[in-house]
């Protein structure tokens, strides 16, 4: 009797990558009623599950706009984690009181968080992260093609002056990013002398603060501490307790928790939150003028 040679198949690996796409994109979108629940399980209550179920929900959101940053060479799985970077501090940062949707919400956070790690990505030469730069760095050449500026060197005055309109943008920043994006990177021990006498790097600045500097910013620091623990006075021990809970520990404490040991509801401890952090900034402003200018809040 004839035995079997044949060789068993071996069982087909499973890209870990493209499974990851395949169960995100095939995850059920949420009705505005759904958000609002889970939204505020996870800011009021700091339910973990209710927190993975609304960003897994918003994953397929997350991987489609991290496509549309493909076209700059970095892998997309990186792409993507960054954006769920941005999905998380969305989920933070969500107000559900607001008529607001979150994939609305979130999709800001997603796309900001993906051009801040392209930019700081891009080239090994940081290109700049001001709102000028961003606008520049990802719509210039689509300007400069709608003009029919399309030789990617030296812009002219009018084209110059067209893009810088169009962006809304100084037409220096124009200028500078042109000549960023059409100049490749260079070496930073390459000699910037014929003779091979000093390298790039020699030209660096030390942007690191002075000594002095450093002095200035502890004892402000500490000053704006001082500060605000002489604005706490103004208020009860009750409101004390919930803003040292609620905005100065390692880790936010509960509503519900807060609720339990005050012996009052979860709704109640916004409100003595809210009233608190109203009374905080008009003693603030009283001393100091607008307390978020001075650096205080």
């Amino acid at each position: 009797m004839a035995q079997n040679t044949q060789t068993p198949a071996r069982p087909r690996s499973v890209d870990p990558d493209r499974a990851f796409l395949r169960n995100a994109m095939a995850e059920p979108l949420l009705e505005r009623e759904e958000e609002q629940v889970l939204a505020i399980r996870w800011r009021d209550d700091g339910d973990e599950k209710a927190l993975h179920a609304l960003t897994q929900a918003y994953m397929r959101l997350v991987i489609a706009i991290a496509s549309k940053f493909r076209k700059y060479g970095l892998p997309f799985s990186d792409l993507v984690q960054e954006g769920n970077v941005g999905l998380m501090q969305a989920a933070a940062r969500f107000e559900p009181e607001r008529e607001v949707r979150f994939s609305t919400y979130a999709a800001w956070w997603i796309r900001s968080s993906i051009q801040d790690y392209v930019l700081r990505n891009w080239s090994i030469v940081r290109t700049g992260t001001t709102s000028s730069h961003k606008t520049l760095f990802f719509n210039l050449r689509r300007i400069r093609a709608m003009i029919n500026d399309i030789n990617g060197g030296e812009m002219s005055p009018e084209n110059r002056a067209k893009t810088a309109k169009a962006l809304r943008v100084p037409e220096k920043d124009v200028d500078a990013m042109a000549s960023r994006l059409a100049a490749s990177d260079r070496s930073l021990n390459a000699p910037f002398t014929e003779d091979g006498e000093g390298e790039w790097q020699d030209l660096l600045e030390d942007d690191r603060p002075a000594p002095e500097e450093s002095v200035m910013q502890s004892h402000d620091a500490e000053k704006r501490g001082q500060w605000l623990y002489e604005a706490m006075e103004s208020l009860t021990d009750r409101e004390k307790l919930i803003i040292a809970e609620r905005k100065l520990g390692e880790e936010v404490v509960t509503l519900e928790s807060l609720g339990e040991r005050l012996g009052i509801s979860k709704e109640r401890v916004r409100q003595i939150e809210h009233q608190a952090l109203t009374k905080l900034k008009k003693s603030l402003t009283n001393r100091f003028g607008d307390p978020e200018e001075a650096g205080l809040i």
